[in-house]
């Protein structure tokens, strides 16, 4: 699966909209240079078309509308249709397909669809009646539909993906969330029997300390054994949150890539690691798909574990790494603690076009 990022999105429309403004700007220079006269008032027209197509075509591909609408809109049609009455044969032909995109654009469907095919049937009836010929007329006309429709469908790829991307972003911390509640909750339930009774229990063998020595060693001996039990439930949820399983974890990560809309692969090495190298590994699993989903705009990520001489190679390699890749360091610096109680390092890396890569050995 690829994901396109907001920001290349909006540069792919930025540059296919930009190539048709100026595609009609040329034609249009071209077809007027016959007079002085002409070519400056279709230079000063197209300029204006131009100017307002660009500030509304900005915001729209920002997901809003412009500072001064709907008065640039109307501006635009000013400028689309005013030169009509200026130049021999009109303008409108070829500024008419910007104005339908821009239509489209900022108005609901209901409104703009409707005053778009208006714009055609006006279209067709000027040149019909100007001579231009039946195939002269279909051309301009459908291409006022296929360009307006072009327009629209550029900046609605855009609006999508920035929408997918914030999506993206939400499940991501919405995974880490999860965690975090979850520890929440075991320490909670595991922990606040145990402390109450403490905290019972310690006042009570202070009431008695005095008047009833034996009854107060007593609840001390029951303290003692509920705090012990309470430590045994402190390791409970330290295993559940640290004990992990290198494979299992590799799972679940890949599973939460995808269901984030990055393509990931896993490839992983046949070696029984020891306890300790197999927690820092999948703990480096954990933290780096974490720092992918939280940090990046990857589309492609993929986990990879090998055997060199000894020691247990992991890499975590993705795209679309940030530009002040430090965010993470903190989770980072973790890691490579970890990795040195494993005996081991962990490095990260910068890699070409965008690219990021976690690299953790440990011993095997």
């Amino acid at each position: 699966m690829t994901v396109v990022s907001s920001s290349s999105a909006r540069r792919l429309a930025s540059v296919l909209i930009t190539a048709v403004s100026c595609a009609y700007t040329a034609i249009t220079l071209v077809y007027f240079l016959q007079g002085a006269f002409y070519g400056v008032t279709a230079a000063l027209s197209m300029t204006a078309v131009v100017a307002t197509h660009y500030v509304n075509m900005r915001a729209g591909l920002r997901g809003t509308r412009p500072p001064l609408f709907p008065a640039t809109l109307a501006l635009q049609a000013v400028a689309t249709y005013l030169p009509d009455f200026l130049l021999p044969g009109g303008m409108s032909a070829l500024t008419a397909p910007m104005l339908a995109g821009s239509l489209l654009v900022l108005l609901p469907l209901r409104w703009g669809g409707p005053l778009v095919g208006l714009m055609m049937l006006s279209e067709g009836t000027r040149l019909w009646w100007g001579l231009a010929g039946a195939h002269v007329t279909f051309f301009y006309v459908a291409t006022i539909a296929t360009t307006g429709a072009m327009i629209y469908a550029l900046v609605r790829f855009v609006r999508v993906t920035a929408e997918l991307e914030q999506a993206r972003a939400e499940l991501a911390e919405a995974a880490v969330l999860k965690e975090r509640l979850r520890i929440s909750r075991d320490l909670h339930d595991g922990l606040g029997r145990s402390l109450t009774a403490i905290a019972l229990k310690g006042d009570l063998a202070g009431r008695l300390i005095d008047r009833d020595p034996a009854a107060a060693r007593h609840e001390v001996g029951e303290l003692t054994q509920v705090a012990r039990e309470a430590a045994q439930d402190v390791r409970q949820v330290a295993r559940g949150y640290r004990e992990m399983s290198l494979a299992g974890e590799v799972d679940r990560a890949v599973a939460l890539l995808e269901s984030s809309g990055v393509s990931a692969q896993a490839h992983l090495a046949d070696v029984t690691l020891p306890e300790r190298s197999e927690a820092a590994l999948a703990w480096a699993v954990r933290e780096g798909v974490t720092n992918v989903l939280r940090h990046s705009m990857a589309t492609t990520c993929t986990i990879t574990t090998s055997l060199q001489g000894g020691r247990v190679r992991l890499e975590v390699a993705n795209d679309g790494a940030p530009a002040t890749p430090g965010a993470a360091n903190g989770g980072l610096t973790g890691l490579a603690e970890r990795a040195a109680q494993a005996g081991g390092s962990c490095t990260t890396t910068p890699t070409g076009e965008g690219g990021f890569l976690l690299a953790v050995e440990v011993a095997a």
